[in-house]
């Protein structure tokens, strides 16, 4: 099993954050490796917002697509991302997202995952671990895009 973790000082809100990375719609716009996000079903659990969808990931003529359930809880700033269908034989990612100031967080990102087919790992496996560590960068350039660009102050951050 791999096991990807950070944590990652922005300067964008929780709040910003937490939106940005819930529009999980807009990800082939800017995550490596993603070209495809479709969002199968959404609905409202206890307080949160699940989603299903499947996200097909590509790179040259390899393309896979899997399905996971999104659990968006505004309140507590986190998202947990858990696997349902396509090459794994495990997939959790989690996110959360806490103020350190005005306008500034902190991104706690964790992903583990193993692939179910051997092959696959040693085709894409490297290339995956690769894309998977630049992703807080890359959400944190979208954010920046997005929102506007911002500099960490040391001022906030005390």
């Amino acid at each position: 099993m791999h096991v990807y973790e950070t944590k990652h000082a922005v300067a964008h809100s929780a709040d910003e954050m937490f939106a940005l990375v819930a529009r999980v719609e807009d990800y082939p716009k800017f995550l490596p490796l993603c070209e495809a996000l479709k969002v199968k079903h959404r609905e409202q659990r206890n307080g949160k917002e699940v989603l299903i969808a499947t996200m097909t990931v590509g790179y040259g003529m390899i393309h896979e697509s899997f399905t996971t359930g999104v659990h968006l809880d505004r309140a507590a700033r986190t998202i947990l991302v858990e696997y349902l269908d396509g090459p794994f034989t495990f997939l959790e990612n989690r996110w959360q997202f806490r103020p350190t100031g005005e306008g500034t967080c902190d991104i706690d990102f964790y992903i583990a995952y193993a692939f179910r087919s051997r092959l696959f790992e040693r085709l894409v496996g490297g290339l995956f671990a690769k894309a998977v560590e630049k992703y807080t960068g890359a959400f944190e350039s979208r954010a920046d895009a997005v929102y506007g660009p911002k500099v960490i102050s040391l001022a906030s951050q005390q």
